[in-house]
């Protein structure tokens, strides 16, 4: 299995964690809104890695 389809079946494992990565990826989008064009896309993916350690720290 690759580091990818781990990642996939944690978030299906563990109760709460893609809804608690949603909110934090938009979160993320939304306040980095004032850095043109990748912004809102790093900011998703920061607030959605944020939530996915958070979610695996308390496992």
């Amino acid at each position: 299995m690759s580091k990818f389809d781990d990642v996939q079946n944690d978030i299906k494992a563990t109760p709460g964690l893609g809804k608690s990565m949603a909110k934090w990826s938009a979160l993320g989008a939304v306040v980095a809104i004032p850095v043109p064009i990748v912004g809102p896309i790093f900011g998703a993916l920061a607030g959605a890695g944020y939530a996915y350690y958070k979610g695996k720290k308390k496992v």
